[in-house]
């Protein structure tokens, strides 16, 4: 508990920052969160078993051909996830999170993947297994998404990390889909930090492990304080990130910087992967803005 807090406090900290540094530089947010979009969908993706890399997600993003054969699912998989979160981008702030929109979501997201199931909840007789949690009946997921998204409205007051760790588990329970629910899951958890003030975070596949662990810990113990951790890590590599362009420090990767300060670059990697320093992973590498007049 006193960890989240410590965390929420410091993402305030930096919320605040933010604000004051992305005044006029509309271009410029504009362009990092267009920038991030294929590392969004390589990271949620890649968690759901993709076989695609970043490089291999820009380039279809790109329409670039590829090198090797790729599955035509796993190319729908990237375009229309790329869709999803573009969408999100520009329209969380205009309107509330509701039902239809979390269907319309998921139809822009399994469209040409499996038109069957795109845009509607699993069906009387429709099960979904994940590892040995197996999902409520379907006649429950109306009636439990709409408790969650009325518990999360209702705690507008609270800590947003504990708000979106509790949702983003409680719609992983439920997996009201056939198909998605765990993209679909990490868009909404976007869908809303945007729409309460916050910038979108991207849950990394290298922390796939620790991930699944936070739905181990809330199925067996009812318990959110890994997805809190996962959340607030993630909420702060975005700040971090956004503030070092929007700031206009200089970027270095963590290894320069290292050399260039003669400091053990396996230090600074703990402390990125903690998040005490103002480092951020950008496609995949380790990196840091500096302030120009604090160059050594």
């Amino acid at each position: 508990m006193a960890k989240t807090l410590a965390a929420f406090n410091k993402i305030n900290t930096l919320r605040e920052r933010y604000y004051k540094a992305s005044t006029g530089k509309d271009a410029l947010i504009k362009l990092i969160s267009e920038a991030e979009v294929a590392e969004q969908v390589y990271n949620s993706n890649a968690i759901e078993n993709s076989t695609l890399t970043l490089e291999e997600t820009e380039k279809i993003l790109l329409q670039i051909d590829l090198d090797r054969f790729i599955s035509e699912r796993e190319i729908f998989e990237a375009k229309n996830l790329a869709r999803v979160t573009s969408y999100i981008d520009k329209r969380a702030k205009e309107q509330e999170l509701n039902l239809d929109v979390i269907l319309s979501l998921h139809k822009m997201l399994i469209s040409s993947i499996r038109d069957d199931i795109a845009g509607r909840f699993r069906k009387t007789g429709e099960y979904v297994r994940v590892g040995s949690h197996i999902a409520p009946k379907s006649e429950e997921v109306i009636p439990r998404l709409e408790k969650i998204l009325a518990e999360y409205n209702a705690s507008s007051h609270e800590n947003i990390i504990k708000r979106i760790a509790k949702l983003h588990l409680a719609f992983e329970h439920t997996h009201p889909f056939c198909d998605g629910n765990g993209r679909i899951g990490r868009a909404l958890n976007n869908y809303l930090l945007i729409r309460d003030g916050y910038v979108p975070i991207n849950i990394k596949f290298i922390d796939r492990e620790k991930y699944y662990d936070a739905f181990k810990e809330f199925d067996e113990k009812d318990k959110t304080e890994i997805m809190e951790e996962i959340v607030a890590k993630s909420l702060t590599n975005s700040y971090h990130k956004r503030l070092a362009y929007l700031e206009g420090k200089k970027i270095m990767t963590l290894v320069d910087y290292a050399k260039e300060n003669k400091l053990s670059h396996s230090n600074l990697i703990n402390k990125a992967t903690r998040q005490t320093i103002e480092a951020f992973l950008e496609k995949n590498v380790w990196k840091i803005g500096i302030d120009n007049h604090k160059e050594k």
